[in-house]
C-alpha cells in the first residue's frame, strides 16, 4: 500500500499530536498499512518542517539501530537516521524533566562533533576522519510516540528514528590515536552496573555509522554541517529510566557523562 501525500501529512500530524498530549499512538503500519521507507522519511520530514516553523534549529543527526543488541531489542534489522534539534539537548548532570517524554529509554554513544561539512556520495573513512573535530561521551534518550514500542522499521523512521534527547559529556577527545572500536563503556543506573559494551558493537566502528549517514543523506540532498553533533548508535542495549534516577556512562579514554532525572520514583 502506497501512502498518498495527504496521508503522510496525516501520519505526521498524529505523531506531532502525541508529543503534545503525551499519549502514544498505534503503530502507523497498523493505521495506514504497510508503507515504504521513502514514505516513512517523508513523514519524518513533515515533522521536522513543523518544528523549524516553530523556530527550532537542526543541530545534528542520529543514526539508530546500528548494533546487534539494539536490533535484537527493537526487533528491527536495519539502520535508520533522525534529526536532532536544539530543544533536544540537555546539560551534563543537570536535572532533566521526564514529563516531556512518553516512553523514555537511555543508551550510551560516542558522539561526533564535526569541524567541517561532510557530504556524500562517496564519503570514505579518510573523509569522515578529516571532518570530525572531536568526539564526546554521550547518552541518548530515545523515546517512541508509538504505543508500547511496537515498531517496525517504517514506524521508527517516521517517528524521527525514535529520537528524544541528548546529553553530551564535557571531555572532548581528538580521534588521533583513538581506536573507537576498542572503547569500552560501563552503563550504570543509580551506581549499579546495568550494561556493558564496546565501540565495535556499532557497525564494527562508530566511524562507519558516520560514513553510512553521510552517504545515505546524499540521496536526500542533505549535507552534514560543521558544528553539528552526530550520534552513531548505541554501544549497548537501551535501558528504561524513571524520575529520580541517575544514569552514568563511563568510557575508556573518553571520560563519563551523566543524566540526572528530576523528581521521585513512580
Amino acid at each position: 500500500m502506497l501512502l498518498q501525500i495527504m496521508d503522510t501529512k496525516k501520519a505526521a500530524a498524529l505523531l506531532l499530536e502525541a508529543y503534545l498530549t503525551g499519549i502514544p499512538v498505534a503503530p502507523l503500519t497498523d493505521t495506514f498499512g504497510n508503507f515504504s521507507l521513502e514514505e516513512a522519511y517523508l513523514i519524518q520530514l513533515h515533522q521536522v518542517a513543523a518544528w523549524q516553523e516553530e523556530g527550532r534549529r537542526i543541530k545534528g543527526h542520529k543514526v539508530g539501530l546500528t548494533s546487534a543488541p539494539m536490533r535484537r531489542q527493537m526487533g528491527v534489522d536495519d539502520s535508520d537516521f533522525g534529526h536532532l534539534t536544539d530543544t533536544m539537548f540537555h546539560a551534563d548532570a543537570m536535572p532533566i524533566d521526564l514529563g516531556r517524554y512518553l516512553q523514555p529509554r537511555i543508551e550510551p554513544e560516542i558522539a561526533f562533533v564535526l569541524g567541517r561539512d561532510l557530504a556524500g556520495p562517496g564519503v570514505t573513512a579518510a573523509d569522515a576522519i578529516r571532518a570530525v573535530d572531536f568526539v564526546l561521551p554521550a547518552l541518548e534518550l530515545i523515546d517512541s510516540r508509538i504505543r508500547d514500542w511496537k515498531i517496525t522499521l517504517p514506524d521508527t523512521v517516521a517517528d524521527n528514528a525514535s529520537s528524544g534527547g541528548v546529553i553530551l559529556g564535557s571531555t572532548p577527545a581528538k580521534l588521533t590515536g583513538l581506536d573507537l572500536s576498542a572503547v569500552r563503556c560501563l552503563l550504570a543506573r543509580d551506581g549499579r552496573l546495568a550494561e556493558t559494551g564496546a565501540g565495535g558493537a556499532v557497525l564494527g566502528n562508530p566511524l562507519n555509522a558516520l560514513i553510512w549517514l553521510a552517504n545515505t543523506l546524499a540521496g536526500h540532498e542533505v549535507t552534514l554541517r560543521a558544528g553539528h553533533v552526530i550520534l552513531p548508535g548505541s554501544i549497548t542495549a537501551s535501558i528504561p529510566v524513571l524520575a529520580g534516577q541517575t544514569i552514568t556512562a563511563t568510557f575508556t579514554g573518553l571520560g563519563q557523562v551523566t543524566a540526572s532525572f528530576a523528581g521521585v520514583h513512580a
